[in-house]
């Protein structure tokens, strides 16, 4: 068991895919690590147990980007000499109004998990070459199944026409080479619990209805009013319907379960809508 550094997950959807890599790539080496709960950072309110977690914590894990913003304030009241922060946003250079959910772009992922072993290594010198190792096995064989899909609905279905519920999706589209016809207005005013305009609600009306698009995927864990009637729409149209969600699930699995269940499903849809 190695002395190294203890790591804070923050109560946070935004942070799955950090927080999984922490773990893993910490292995053997003692951690401290919250669980996660279901809501979203949105409607997250930090705890008593989350103040004492990251005031022992040498490395917390934030996403940024306008997602948390109570994980800075937490931070900054419980400071610990030499700790490492790394802010997801600030790392992959985006800023508050960006879409939030990079957990969904596989080349961010890669970023993401090398940032981690970067702080692991400045964190505790004597333990770089493991935490080297720990980084090549996690990206190769940890992640080798979640790689091999993506490869594998690029190679077969990039260009598809897609539609989506919320900007959860997008990177996802973009990560697969999917063509997102749903507006990004439309996504976020979803995303962010606000009311779409009517023009973006007739428009994806009429993709669905037209069938302009070849399936639809919804994070089913925000199924609001409008979300439910676009997933009724779809299968009237004879789209197939996958999902998504914005938190691991089930609860408790790792990230690359997690993703590599969500894309078999949406390889199935994309297969069934187009005959590949």
């Amino acid at each position: 068991m190695r002395a190294v550094p203890k790591v804070r997950r923050p109560a946070s959807a935004a942070v799955a895919v950090a927080a999984v890599a922490a773990v893993a790539l910490a292995a053997e080496c003692s951690t401290a690590a919250s669980g996660t709960p279901s809501a979203s950072d949105g409607s997250y309110e930090p705890t008593a147990g989350d103040a004492r977690t990251i005031a022992s914590a040498q490395l917390v894990i934030v996403n940024g980007i306008g997602y948390d913003p109570w994980a800075p304030k937490l931070i900054a009241a419980n400071p610990v000499a030499g700790r490492e922060t790394l802010t997801v946003g600030t790392l992959l250079g985006l800023k508050d109004g960006d879409n939030p959910h990079q957990w969904y772009s596989a080349a961010h992922v890669r970023q993401v998990i090398a940032a981690i072993t970067a702080d692991y290594r400045q964190l505790d010198p004597a333990d770089a070459g493991y935490f080297t190792r720990r980084q090549n096995w996690f990206a190769t064989t940890a992640l080798a199944r979640y790689n091999r899909l993506i490869a594998h609905i690029r190679a077969k279905y990039a260009g598809t026409p897609v539609g989506a519920s919320e900007s959860i999706v997008s990177p996802l589209a973009d990560t697969l080479g999917l063509k997102m016809l749903t507006p990004y207005s439309f996504l976020r005013s979803i995303s962010e619990g606000s009311e779409p305009t009517a023009q973006d609600k007739a428009t994806v009306d009429a993709q669905l209805k037209n069938r302009k698009i070849k399936i639809y995927i919804y994070n089913s864990q925000n199924a609001t009013p409008d979300v439910a009637a676009q997933v009724k729409e779809a299968e009237a149209a004879h789209i197939p319907v996958t999902t998504v969600t914005e938190t691991l699930a089930p609860a408790g699995t790792t990230f690359q379960q997690w993703q590599v269940t969500q894309l078999q499903r949406l390889a199935s849809a994309l297969h069934q809508a187009t005959g590949k």
